[in-house]
């Protein structure tokens, strides 16, 4: 017996705000009233880019110590871009592109926002959303064989979910040149989206508005790099901490990983010193050449001994820079700030 389909009632979004006339200052504002797009992957700690305690901080519209934006530019040029790249996709497709200035929300899960770049009509009158990208030219591996980023995908599946529509294309350009134009079509999985809805809805209701900080589950790098935007430059004058007992066993975990990537680390020394040993006559051999070939059973070996230059600038030259030249000094040297975390243990007396 065939299996029946589950049948899904349709919907019309509802508008939250027109957004043709808003500044930026207005539309953030509007934004923290609920869940957008590109906030899904924080939600679930899958954003390149920030993480779900970021988003809580800013849905709560707390500044933070550092605001430190080093891809400013990059999104700047893309929305210039947005209009031409949306061109470039209606003349590939032959699909209707057209706007809608307004910010839209879900009837029923109301905390669900989406304000999306275009949308798509086909020739048969059906409706679908156009996302726009740009990148840099070397992450075109990231859409090779038909893949899409995953965050770019999650904030588009939530737009179908938000809008109520079946399909969906993203399209990104990498370059000045056609051939670096690349767009995938998304359809709409319902299933998925139950799973995009139950998240979103934790986050909003047990965080968001109970003001409980969410916990952090991304990477090491961007975790530490939330907590320093967070509470901003060291202050030595502060009081210390006492560390409760979760934080100690925390501490134990940190000392035995730290052993073990010393015993790691051990091993790789030894292996670079054998890799070593082991080219060093062929190294001997070269002498002032650079390249060397060879045959042996059928397979041919090239290698390569080539000389890399580095500019660089010793700490004691530094010095000396700063007595001498202290104008230039204070021009070229940047002071940044490294926190290092270090754990001592030993017996209590």
């Amino acid at each position: 017996m065939a299996e029946t389909k589950k049948a899904y009632p349709r919907y019309s979004p509802l508008v939250v705000t027109e957004t043709a006339h808003l500044t930026e200052a207005e539309w953030l504002d509007y934004r923290r009233g609920g869940i957008g797009g590109s906030d899904v992957a924080k939600v679930l700690g899958l954003s390149p880019y920030s993480s779900a305690r970021d988003l809580y901080y800013d849905k709560l519209n707390i500044k933070p110590m550092m605001d430190v934006e080093d891809n400013w530019l990059a999104k700047e040029v893309g929305h210039l871009l947005e209009p031409l790249v949306a061109k470039l996709f209606e003349k590939k497709t032959g699909l209707k592109v057209y706007q809608i200035r307004k910010m839209f929300k879900h009837p029923v899960y109301q905390f669900m926002y989406a304000d999306v770049d275009f949308f798509i009509q086909t020739e048969d009158g059906r409706r679908g959303v156009l996302e726009i990208k740009t990148s840099h030219y070397n992450n075109k591996c990231k859409w090779a064989d038909g893949k899409v980023p995953y965050h770019y995908e999650l904030q588009v599946r939530h737009y179908l979910c938000v809008t109520d529509l079946d399909f969906a294309y993203i399209a990104c350009l990498f370059s000045n040149s056609e051939e670096d134009f690349i767009f995938r079509k998304i359809e709409r999985d319902r299933t998925y989206e139950e799973m995009l809805i139950e998240s979103e809805k934790d986050f909003w209701e047990n965080y968001v508005l109970a003001g409980k900080e969410p916990p952090y589950t991304e990477d090491g790098d961007m975790v530490l790099e939330s907590i320093r935007r967070h509470y901003g430059s060291a202050d030595k004058t502060a009081a210390g901490i006492i560390l409760s007992d979760d934080e100690i066993l925390r501490i134990k975990q940190y000392s035995e990983l730290k052993k073990r990537k010393s015993e790691l680390e051990a091993e790789v020394r030894d292996l670079d010193d054998a890799m070593k040993r082991a080219y060093a006559p062929i190294v001997d051999r070269l002498g002032k050449s650079c390249t060397a070939t060879g045959k042996h059973d059928g397979i041919s070996y090239t290698v390569t001994f080539n000389p890399q230059y580095r500019d660089k600038i010793s700490k004691d030259n530094l010095k000396k820079m700063q007595i001498s030249d202290p104008d230039v000094y204070s021009r070229y040297v940047e002071t940044t700030e490294i926190r290092v975390f270090r754990a001592d243990m030993k017996e209590c007396v």
